[in-house]
């Protein structure tokens, strides 16, 4: 199946995962995306488990429907096979810091004058702007810098990084909009333009409510573990067999949730019968629903709260989730074909698009795999150029 974004040429530039993520989501749409590399790779290729064809884990996740070159961008003669590339592209991403950007040329001004419908995406550690916009950003130094890792963990404990690089794989999600956004906008006045993402915006971003409290009520949030600040019961209860969420997001919910409980008694104490009223007696409540989870099993308490309509949900390890029929049946387990013609699994796309095969169907590439042929084919040069190219060290 073809997917709407076919015909569309990327020249991806960036590296770890950010930038290729947003990179992936566009070929997965259909796009011709070439993946530029250093002669040394992209880091993202040493760091995780190497388990399919040698390229890590890690690399595959956010790499697949890509072709690979390899150009050293500090040799003049690597720069202008990449200004032939670019005067071919629709869409140019990189997330090198501001000024080494510049210094290689390769931001929005020089592409512009290359490619003046060019769409540019920048993706930056701590914004184009301020006096920390050439300090580098990765995704653990963000959560703390953010303040989303004061707001994460226990009371007293120890910084607790959230598990997932939820900043990087959100920053791609956010640079594939701003991307998509362009091209909608170009569409209909014929304008480039450039979008400009960072792990520091985005985090912000995310702090969402807790943000927008401090900024109106100069409420600073505490770490809650697996609670939250303005709700109770919302958390997590151990069972019998291991732990459960559960939570009331309503009065009307509570009353479910102590139904479900066999507790019509605690929907009716004074204490618990109104959320602020919890929240007052929080001390008092959250042991005394512990004490009856534990009581039980996860999969009794699942049935129990279900028939009420209840929110809840099982403490799951990754293995667990990655083979649950409900993550199956939604295509985010896919198979990729490697150059080398074995399928390896990977992440399905996080939406969906009717008429589109949803993920491109080409694993991670080899580095520079495709160096001759996209020399060839997209920039005519010969066997005799692509050696001298290589002599020279632009390759």
């Amino acid at each position: 199946m073809s997917g709407p974004l076919d015909n569309l040429r990327v020249v991806d530039l960036s590296r770890v995962l950010a930038g290729p993520y947003c990179a992936q989501l566009l070929a997965d749409q259909g796009a011709d995306v070439i993946k530029v590399e250093s002669p040394g790779g992209d880091e993202n290729r040493l760091w995780g488990t190497r388990a399919n064809n040698g390229i890590t884990c890690n690399f595959h996740s956010v790499n697949r429907g890509k072709r690979s070159i390899t150009l050293n961008l500090k040799s003049p003669h690597a720069q202008e096979v990449l200004r032939g590339l670019v005067s071919r592209a629709d869409v140019v991403i990189q997330s090198f810091l501001p000024d080494t950007g510049k210094k290689l040329g390769i931001d929005y001004e020089t592409m512009k004058s290359i490619k003046p419908d060019v769409i540019f995406c920048s993706i930056t550690g701590y914004g184009e702007n301020g006096p920390l916009r050439n300090n580098a950003g990765y995704d653990l130094m963000m959560q703390a810098f953010s303040g989303i890792m004061s707001i994460t963990g226990f009371e007293d404990g120890q910084p607790v990084r959230v598990g997932a690089s939820v900043i990087d794989m959100t920053t791609g999600m956010l640079a594939y909009g701003g991307i998509t956004t362009a091209l909608l906008n170009r569409a209909r006045n014929g304008d480039g333009g450039w979008v400009r993402v960072s792990l520091l915006e985005t985090a912000i971003s995310l702090l969402g409510y807790h943000a927008v409290a401090w900024l109106q009520a100069g409420l600073l949030p505490r770490k809650e573990g697996s609670g939250i600040l303005h709700l109770v019961p919302y958390q997590a209860f151990q069972c019998r067999d291991g732990y459960l969420l559960a939570g009331a997001t309503n009065d009307a919910a509570w009353r479910r949730f102590c139904a479900a409980l066999g507790r019509d008694d605690l929907a009716r104490d004074e204490r618990f019968s109104t959320n602020a009223s919890r929240l007052e007696n929080r001390d008092v409540l959250v042991p005394l629903l512990q004490q009856i989870f534990a009581g039980n099993t996860i999969a009794h308490w699942i049935d129990r709260f279900g028939a009420k309509g209840v929110a809840v949900a099982p403490l799951q390890s990754l293995d667990q989730v990655m083979q649950h029929p409900q993550v199956l049946a939604n295509d985010m387990v896919v198979q990729a074909k490697t150059a080398e013609g074995a399928h390896v699994p990977v992440l399905g796309a996080p939406f969906k698009f009717s008429g589109s095969a949803g993920t491109a169907s080409r694993a991670a590439p080899q580095l520079g795999a495709d160096t001759d042929q996209v020399l060839r084919h997209e920039l005519g040069l010969g066997d005799a150029d692509i050696t001298r190219l290589r002599d020279q060290g632009a390759l």
